[in-house]
């Protein structure tokens, strides 16, 4: 069905649609490349939400030579009028012959509608060429497009025996600075870092990308079931921060909720059944509604633990230091399972050496969460401080 020529243009396709894996959201990202006679016209990829799509730049770059060619492009071209108007109505308006899409556009606006305009309108349309590679592009838009919520990846430095720092707290540094820039990398991609108060108030940390450069920084989400951090630490400085609490409004403070609000912090009261802890499902419902793709976790044990428990964490991306601690804080507070059916179950996605540092990448499968980003979550609330 597919040639080589084929499989090389839609690599290429993919390969332009990674460049734009920091800025896109909530847009997902896209590449496209028109081909004629063997010949490639016209290349483009989508860079930030508002601006051209990936066709658009490639069809304005073929020009007219985009008559009779190829398309290839990653995502299924959209049929609806949002910032932009409708890609798929511009590659029928340029005369293309052909177009070959890696997949459907898992957002309802579009999802087939794009394909069938395109065959309506003659054109010979193809999908799933390298579907797996540009559903990897894609993993956050998909999870919020199917299941109202984002992709989230819970990152963590350990020592090789499990901990993420010593029994007094002290964790500077247990992986290399190879590990911490690429860790930086992934903070960079995600629309959200997100943590727990327990963090703060024992770090402090900014929670900004340094180490690599970025035209963006990922929104701050702090978990603070009882608004204990104060508004004076670091994750309250430039940029957007949200605080996930469960105090009622009528709960009486010091000023300290507006303070919060004064320095342009955005407050949720997402209480959970018991009243004290914050409702994480309903946190990453909250952050799906809000169009962020990628949630990026770095948090202490409890947090973490709790994340897992209430079926929130889709990834695991870890750095793992050859060194032993013998003891230390663990990465994760899960209780022990009754037997080992009832365990968490992993699979590999990654390991791959960063320095003297391996990361592996796991995704987390559970009853609630299979192989596929499709899957529907876990809708409980779970106790988080």
């Amino acid at each position: 069905m597919y040639t080589e020529d084929d499989r090389r243009a839609m690599q290429r396709a993919i390969d332009l649609a990674w460049q734009g894996v920091n800025t896109t959201m909530p847009n997902p990202r896209v590449g496209c490349v028109i081909v004629r006679d063997g010949e490639v016209v016209g290349e483009g990829w989508h860079r930030r939400a508002g601006e051209p799509h990936a066709e658009v730049l490639a069809l304005q770059q073929a020009g007219e030579r985009a008559r009779g060619a190829t398309a290839y492009v990653t995502l299924e071209p959209c049929s609806h009028h949002g910032r932009t108007g409708p890609c798929a109505d511009r590659l029928v308006e340029a005369g293309v012959a052909r177009v070959v899409a890696a997949m459907e556009d898992p957002n309802p606006l579009v999802n087939g509608q794009g394909l069938g305009r395109l065959r309506a309108a003659g054109i010979d349309v193809r999908c799933g060429l390298l579907e797996e590679e540009a559903r990897a592009l894609n993993e956050g838009f998909i999870s919020r497009m199917q299941r109202g919520r984002p992709w989230v990846r819970l990152k963590a430095a350990t020592s090789l025996d499990g901990f993420i720092a010593l029994p007094d707290g002290e964790s500077q540094w247990i992986t290399g600075e190879a590990a911490r820039t690429d860790g930086h990398a992934w903070r960079a991609r995600a629309s959200a870092i997100l943590t727990g108060s327990g963090t703060v108030q024992a770090d402090n940390p900014a929670l900004t990308v340094r180490h690599v450069a970025t035209e963006r920084q990922p929104v701050r989400v702090l978990v603070d079931a009882r608004l204990q951090v104060s508004e004076h630490a670091a994750i309250f400085g430039p940029g957007e921060t949200w605080v996930a609490h469960a105090m009622p409004p009528d709960w009486p403070d010091d000023g300290h909720r507006q303070r919060l609000l004064d320095r342009g912090v955005r407050l949720l009261y997402l209480p959970a059944a018991d009243g004290r802890h914050v409702d994480l499902p309903a946190l990453m419902r909250a952050m799906g509604e809000a169009g962020f793709n990628e949630v990026h976790v770095e948090a202490g044990a409890g947090l973490n633990a709790a994340l897992i428990q209430a079926g929130c964490v889709d990834e695991l991306l870890l750095y793992v230091a050859p060194a032993l601690l013998g003891q230390g804080l663990p990465a994760f507070a899960l209780p022990a399972v009754p037997g080992l059916d009832d365990r968490i179950r992993l699979a590999w996605r990654e390991a791959t050496p960063v320095g003297d540092d391996l990361r592996l990448r796991l995704r987390v499968l559970t009853e609630a969460q299979d192989e596929s980003p499709a899957s529907s979550g876990a809708n409980g609330a779970v106790r988080a401080s």
